[in-house]
């Protein structure tokens, strides 16, 4: 079975729509490629985590990002659904809970395979 094919990602042609929960530091380096790539993971993150659903980015970057980071931001972007085959989609909790595991080294080779520019959607900060 395909592992896209029952999960809920949009299509928009050829891509799929991926969502990635991120703090400032690493908002700051994707602005500094001009929206186009992800960084480099840092020493002890072996993998890239981007996520299926919108709700599921907004929990991280809300509930996690905004108390670790002081904000959090959820963007959007898309890949070619073909090279994220490669990719199984991994259930991290519930069945909303999805996620792709990308490994560290294989990163620039993603950003490869990113669509158009990365977005920022959503913007969380801390409650008063």
């Amino acid at each position: 079975m395909d592992a896209f094919d029952d999960t809920r990602e949009e299509r928009v042609g050829l891509t799929t729509t991926l969502w990635r929960p991120t703090g400032p530091k690493e908002l700051d380096l994707v602005r500094a490629s001009g929206w186009r790539t992800w960084p480099p993971r840092l020493p002890g993150q072996p993998i890239f985590y981007p996520v299926l659903t919108e709700e599921y980015a907004v929990r991280i970057a809300r509930d996690w990002n905004v108390k670790h980071d002081g904000a959090g931001y959820v963007t959007r972007f898309e890949m070619e659904t073909e090279f994220l085959r490669r990719y199984p989609v991994r259930q991290a909790g519930g069945r909303t809970i999805l996620e792709l595991w990308v490994p560290a080294d294989e990163l620039t080779e993603f950003n490869d395979h990113i669509v158009g520019r990365i977005e920022v959607v959503r913007e969380f900060r801390p409650q008063e």
